[in-house]
């Protein structure tokens, strides 16, 4: 099992990899949106915002309910992050919910 500050760092590698990404791409598919992520294991749940293509704001402290929710055990959230877990397959095998609108999904696709 992964530990908090594994995940927060999780977390903080992927809103770095973003900030990273093309000015015109991140334009291009970026959209304003709260963020949420419940991590089971560790009854933690991380949220931020997503705003022009950046999460900004990365707290485990409440927070009202998000636009995008997403549940998935603290080593899943590790290994999404990192590369090492397919998040399509993680989503088909049912290691990872998402709670959000179809355009949203289809947002948070291109994004990464």
């Amino acid at each position: 099992m992964a530990t908090l500050a594994q995940c927060r760092t999780a977390l903080e590698d992927l809103a770095a990899r973003l900030h990273t990404v093309d000015d015109d791409d991140r334009k291009r598919h970026s959209f304003d949106r709260s963020l949420s992520c419940h991590v089971p294991d560790l009854d933690v749940t991380f949220s931020g915002q997503l705003e022009d293509g950046r999460i900004v704001d990365i707290t485990t402290e409440a927070a009202p309910k998000a636009q995008i929710r997403m549940t998935a055990s603290s080593d899943d959230l590790v290994a999404l992050t990192t590369g090492d877990l397919n998040f399509g397959q993680a989503w088909l095998a049912g290691r990872v919910k998402v709670e959000a609108g179809v355009r949203d999904l289809l947002k948070l696709r291109s994004m990464l």
